[in-house]
């Protein structure tokens, strides 16, 4: 765009100060030497259309374009004893038009030796053949030509210094591309670990507990062993559906219905403290109120709630566990305590905690633990939520 605006710009300049000074200096000639020049200069006029506004192979008509503009540079001068000025004007069109340096000059240099001869043939044998006119067309010729390899070699290394930006820009642009490539697959791995760790992981350490004390209590205590292995198989399904819904997620495959419609914890929460206090024999105490939060919000909430059941059953050595639901103006919280063994919180290590922080981070949320040894363990997750109808 700014390359044809410029050349608009030079097209009309050509017109005001190379057409219009030569038609205005042939007005008081003879009739026969005024209407053939002015009719010369309409030819020029009207022949710069044909660079752009006819169809055929832009090439061609461009070089049409100059060879008519030579010839009537040449006839000009002829008819008009010089053309010197309208020459000078004119040598852009062949830096312009031409298609490369080289070009350009022979093509100048052509239009030059036209002003030049229509001077000389004009002055006749005898005459002065270093005219005044024919001093001026050398001089603005060289000065065109050395003007005109200057002004290529800037624009090329103009165009160079475009190229290697435009060649680091891709090359950024790519590498760019490949870093968020890496660091989606590395969240996408975490993900997957963090949802394996909390839900797999543990219905796998629950089968394992649950197996264990099965085996040992075959016969002393049958019927507490059969709903051991009860909880076995109901533990193994539970798994076999998460396993089933990390492979849908992992493959694109269509959302739960209500993945944003709001829906109550509490009866998820109840149950899963149902079965940690049947599998366990721990007491367990909840106050868990009907709070309604999306499917990402329960599913944060239910894991935290898993995980911190199966720290208490693997580490704790509790003996009553507490469980608090609250919705407060800007969240939900949940709160779960035990009175077991403790543990200082900064030495802690393991992917539990750390996914817990993260899965509440993802939605903007929080996890405090408060814990020490000897004084049983407190973990506070706390998830905002959007205001519902009629709230403030």
């Amino acid at each position: 765009m700014a390359q044809r605006a410029l050349r608009r710009w030079y097209a009309a300049l050509w017109m005001t100060l190379g057409l219009i000074p030569q038609a205005m200096g042939v007005w008081d000639q003879p009739d026969g030497t005024k209407s053939t020049t002015l009719a010369l200069l309409a030819v020029l006029a009207l022949s710069y259309p044909i660079t752009g506004a006819f169809p055929g192979d832009p090439a061609v008509r461009r070089y049409a374009f100059l060879g008519v503009l030579i010839l009537g540079i040449g006839a000009v001068s002829y008819l008009m004893n010089g053309a010197a000025s309208l020459l000078i004007v004119s040598l852009p069109h062949f830096w312009i038009f031409a298609g490369g340096p080289r070009r350009a000059v022979a093509l100048s240099g052509a239009a030059a030796a036209a002003t030049v001869a229509g001077n000389v043939v004009q002055q006749g044998r005898g005459g002065e053949i270093l005219t005044g006119n024919v001093i001026a067309t050398l001089i603005g010729y060289a000065a065109g030509v050395l003007f005109g390899l200057w002004m290529h070699r800037v624009v090329g290394q103009r165009d160079e210094r475009a190229r290697l930006l435009a060649a680091d820009l891709e090359t950024t642009q790519l590498q760019l591309a490949e870093a968020q490539r890496r660091q989606g697959a590395a969240e996408e791995r975490e993900r997957l670990a963090r949802e394996i760790h909390d839900t797999l992981a543990q219905g796998f350490a629950s089968i394992v507990v649950l197996a264990e004390a099965a085996r040992n209590g075959l016969g002393a205590d049958p019927d507490r062993s059969a709903q051991q292995l009860l909880s076995i198989e109901q533990t193994a399904r539970e798994n076999l559906a998460e396993a089933r819904v990390l492979v849908a997620a992992g493959t694109g495959g269509p959302a739960a219905p209500d993945a944003s419609a709001p829906a109550p914890i509490a009866g998820a929460l109840r149950r899963t403290l149902d079965r940690f206090a049947e599998d366990t024999g721990l007491t367990v105490t909840a106050d868990l109120p009907e709070v309604d939060c999306d499917r990402t919000v329960r599913i944060a909430l239910l894991r935290c709630t898993q995980e911190s059941l199966a720290n208490i059953r693997k580490h704790a050595a509790a003996t009553t566990v507490g469980v608090v639901l609250d919705r407060h103006p800007h969240g939900v919280e949940l709160e779960i305590i035990d009175d077991g063994r403790g543990f200082v919180v900064g030495a802690a290590t393991g992917f539990g905690l750390d996914g817990m922080r993260r899965r509440l981070a993802e939605l903007g949320g929080e996890l405090t633990v408060t814990s020490a040894p000897g004084d049983g363990t407190r973990v506070l997750a706390f998830i905002p939520l959007h205001p519902g109808p009629g709230e403030a």
